[in-house]
This record gives structure tokens, C-alpha cells and sequence, in this order.
């Protein structure tokens, strides 16, 4: 894979070979990230689950304190009272079975989050092939299908992020943008690394973080030193 020149400039600043402190990985990514737009700061953790098994999963959401600087659009299925107050708590959109067609055939996808009151949960449901495999189905791990429309709008507008395992067994979260601060990137990472830890499965035997790479939109990754971070 051939890359461009102003990514193998910001590569040489990081040393493959190295383990860094959050602080110091935090300095690297900000100073490597050299596109001409605000780059996202992702996360990429590797573990040591098998999300083959079922009490290996890890699925659930965190509020990062100073958000993802990304403004997200929240698409909300409720009926009657609900759907009002769901209005009324800032939701981009909000409808019921006549966004059915819309979604499944027209491809409509202008939303980021989906978040559903239990009763809707059978209409959401057919649309299953559609939002699972973009990981927008709603789900009660994730606070995404609640009753408490409201609380949940407000925390996604605030900042809050789903973590789960992908098929490989690694979890991709953002944790804010190249233009945060130090301070605000390091916040955000610590409050999702707590998550994370707190949610090690049980029946897990062996490592549970094998590695954790911090990395911008198009610059290169920074490995943390993972002994740190408890295991």
C-alpha cells in the first residue's frame, strides 16, 4: 500500500518499537495528524475475548466528558406522547412504521444514532439487514431502546459513544478531535479505558487488553503501554 509523503513524515515521528504513556501518545497523534481537516482521534483495542461466545461480548456506551467534537444526528422511533417529547428533547428525526420504506428502499441513512422505545422495538426490527451490519441497531446495552427518551437524547448529544467487539475481537471507538486539547483528549480517553476495564468478562481467562493503539483519521498509530492500564 503506497503511502502518501505527508503521512511518511508524521510516521517517522513514532517509534513502532515503543510503548508510550497516554500523555506522550496523545502529544505523537496531535503532532503527526497533518491533514488539511480536523481528524478524528480513534482508539483501536485489541483483546482477548472470543465474541464467538456469548458471555464473551462486550457491548456498551460511555459519555465522554468533553464529547467527540462530531455533531451527531439522532433518529428516534416512538409513537404518540414519546414522539413528542422526543421532539421536544432535540431529536433530528422522529417517526415510526412510514420511515420503514424509506430506509429499505430508498437507502435513506442521513442519521447517526438510532434510538427506539421498547414498543417500536418489532417495527425497528424489520429493519435489521439494513442497520445491523452499520451497527445502528438499537440496543437496552447501549441505553439506545429506553422509555427515557429524553436522558437518552441528551447523552448523545453530549458526547456518548458505543464500544463492542467487531469480528476480530477489537473494539474502534473515537475519543474526540485533533483540535481538543491534551487535557480533553487524555479526559476522554481515561473515561472510556475505565469503561472498558469495567467491563472485562468474568469468564475471561489470559489478557484481557492485548493492545491499544491510538492513531488520527489518515496519521499513523501510536501503541500504549497497555501494563499500565491494569490488566
Amino acid at each position: 500500500m503506497k503511502r502518501g509523503k505527508r503521512y511518511v513524515e508524521a510516521a517517522k515521528l513514532v517509534d513502532r518499537a515503543t510503548l508510550y504513556d497516554t500523555a506522550e501518545a496523545i502529544a505523537l497523534v496531535k503532532k503527526a495528524a497533518v491533514a488539511k481537516f480536523d481528524e478524528t482521534v480513534e482508539v483501536h483495542i485489541r483483546t482477548g475475548c472470543d465474541g464467538r461466545h456469548a458471555d464473551q461480548q462486550i457491548r456498551g456506551a460511555v459519555v465522554l466528558p468533553h464529547g467527540t467534537g462530531k455533531t451527531v444526528r439522532i433518529l428516534v422511533f416512538a409513537k404518540g406522547a414519546k414522539a413528542d417529547e422526543a421532539e421536544a428533547a432535540g431529536a433530528d428525526f422522529v417517526g415510526a412504521e412510514e420511515l420503514i420504506p424509506k430506509i429499505q428502499n430508498e437507502g435513506w441513512l442521513d442519521f447517526d444514532v438510532v434510538v427506539a422505545t421498547p414498543d417500536m422495538m418489532g417495527v425497528v426490527g424489520r429493519l435489521g439487514r439494513v442497520l445491523g451490519p452499520k451497527g445502528l441497531m438499537p440496543n437496552p446495552k447501549a441505553g439506545t431502546v429506553t422509555m427515557d427518551v429524553t436522558k437518552a437524547i441528551n447523552d448523545i448529544k453530549a458526547g456518548k459513544i458505543e464500544y463492542r467487539l467487531d469480528k476480530t475481537n477489537i473494539i474502534h471507538v473515537p475519543v474526540g478531535k485533533v483540535s481538543f486539547t491534551e487535557e480533553q483528549l487524555a479526559d476522554n480517553f481515561q473515561t472510556l479505558m475505565d469503561a472498558i476495564v469495567k467491563a472485562r468478562p468474568s469468564t475471561l481467562k489470559g489478557t484481557f487488553l492485548k493492545s491499544v493503539t491510538m492513531t488520527s483519521t489518515m496519521g499513523p498509530g501510536v501503541k500504549l503501554n497497555v501494563v499500565k492500564m491494569t490488566n
